[in-house]
């Protein structure tokens, strides 16, 4: 499969087409018709109804042009996620890797950076952050905005963990604590060990940079096979 990413520092968006081989993902035909399938799903918004009833350049809707494809290929090809950056008063930083052909590649991230402040820096600070998020893989940008069933999930596993230990509850609970607090910062993006400079964290980074209105408002990281 590939993740496609389309439209400007304004309004980006990323979108996961399936495949079943990497053959295919290198065609000719399949790359066409990603590429102008991530633009019309950059004009929709990633509204998944609306992309399927979109009208191609061949004057055939996405729907048709994907059985069509699917004929001529003789694979099973599926539109996966789909996700849309659009904040007012940011501006979007992309990174792609293993790339494919153009904006077509096997991992993709958006960045979303809030400033009135235009500068070299803060460029360069976007492009560095979204290659650290392609690298660091956070599942959110703080800590409380963990998805709770991952939470319960990883709990779960320490408590298993712990359980053939031996070792008395309370102990037990306190290494549990300490467990899960360590899983929230690692995974949380502001409370990451900045890749770039392994000492500082990414919110270190994000007060040296001396910028008082710029703030990290979202990022989306899609790659193939996650």
């Amino acid at each position: 499969g590939v993740i496609v990413v389309s439209g400007d520092d304004r309004k980006t968006s990323l979108i996961e087409v399936n495949c079943e081989t990497d053959f295919v993902a290198k065609n000719d035909d399949f790359i066409k018709f990603v590429k102008e399938l991530s633009d019309i799903n950059n004009d929709c918004g990633s509204d998944l109804e609306k992309l399927t009833k979109a009208q191609m350049v061949n004057n055939k809707t996405v729907e048709d042009n994907l059985v069509a494809l699917i004929a001529k290929i003789g694979e099973k090809i599926t539109i996966g996620r789909l996700q849309t950056i659009q904040i007012s008063n940011c501006k979007n930083f992309i990174y792609q890797h293993s790339i494919i052909k153009d904006n077509v590649s096997k991992l993709a991230v958006v960045v979303s950076l809030e400033t009135n402040e235009k500068n070299e820096k803060i460029d360069i600070f976007g492009k560095q952050l979204s290659m650290h998020i392609a690298a660091s893989n956070p599942l959110a940008l703080n800590s409380n905005d963990i998805n709770k069933e991952i939470i319960i999930k990883e709990q779960e596993l320490i408590a298993e963990e712990l359980k053939n230990s031996g070792k008395p509850e309370e102990i037990a609970k306190k290494i549990s604590l300490g467990k899960i607090n360590k899983f929230k910062e690692e995974n949380s993006l502001m409370t990451q060990f900045w890749v770039m400079e392994p000492k500082k964290k990414v919110t270190d980074i994000l007060s040296e940079m001396n910028i008082s209105d710029l703030k990290i408002k979202n990022f989306v990281r899609l790659k193939i096979g996650e």
